[in-house]
């Protein structure tokens, strides 16, 4: 399939799924953190996890930093359009290239003009959030100011909730919004259990901060990366979707 199609079906399947996916309360899903890059990270995945029992979680920024970005996004979108509902690829800060330029981007800037916007408007409909049946959030980042998991269809790519989603730091401070470092939203705890309270949930998966404590907020939120481009070990969290779970560290950690 040529690049062009790949995009364009792409753009299709994500329209069509939505910015909020729910899972069954069936099988296995396994949570990818950032690959950024990381062409060889994505195929071990899927090559070591990817059955009819289970699902792959990508947790955004597949582009960038590493040095395979295009491989590895191309890979991901071919594996996605195979096995669509097995494969779910949360959008990232790194896929929001329509709303806003950002640095690091080598993956962008290597592109020529035409290629560059094709590439944009696809990556731009990502979902941005996952929510499991037994209390899990997955996103890339933080989590949007809302009242009920139905109204996270309702965010618009580049408002406020959306960069909440995508580039939201975590800081185990007391505090509700702490302010923005550059691009960067802070929140603090009582935003954390605010807003799980109202969703219902037990646990937020995500990734995109390298330097945070793997668990945070009483193990309620665990942080991810799947990727070389980091000096941190290349894990993933594997999760029973039919298992009651509270604490963050009940899921399984992998090496990769």
């Amino acid at each position: 399939m040529d690049e062009r199609t790949l995009l364009q079906k792409s753009s299709d399947l994500f329209t069509s799924q939505g910015r909020l996916i729910e899972l069954a309360s069936r099988g296995r899903a396994v949570f990818v953190g950032d690959t950024h890059g990381d062409y060889e990270a994505s195929q071990i995945v899927v090559e070591r996890y990817l059955n009819s029992e289970t699902i792959l979680v990508f947790l955004g920024d597949y582009v960038d930093r590493g040095a395979q970005s295009l491989e590895n996004i191309l890979f991901l979108l071919e594996q996605k359009l195979k096995n669509p509902e097995n494969i779910f690829l949360l959008q990232g800060n790194h896929e929001g290239w329509k709303y806003t330029e950002f640095s690091p981007a080598d993956f962008w800037y290597e592109l020529d003009e035409e290629r560059r916007k094709d590439f944009a408007e696809t990556l731009a409909l990502l979902p941005f959030v996952l929510s499991t049946p037994n209390g899990v959030l997955a996103t890339h980042a933080g989590l949007p100011d809302v009242q009920t998991l139905s109204e996270i269809s309702q965010i618009e790519f580049g408002d406020e909730n959306w960069r909440a989603i995508t580039w939201g730091d975590w800081q185990e401070v007391p505090g509700y919004y702490l302010g923005d470092w550059g691009s960067r939203p802070q929140y603090g705890e009582a935003y954390f259990r605010e807003i799980m309270r109202r969703l219902d949930k037990k646990i937020l998966i995500r990734g995109h901060q390298p330097h945070a404590p793997r668990y945070l907020f009483g193990k309620r939120c665990l942080t991810l990366f799947t990727s070389s481009a980091y000096p941190v070990p290349r894990m993933v969290a594997i999760l029973d979707l039919a298992e009651s779970i509270q604490k963050a560290d009940q899921l399984t950690l992998e090496m990769i």
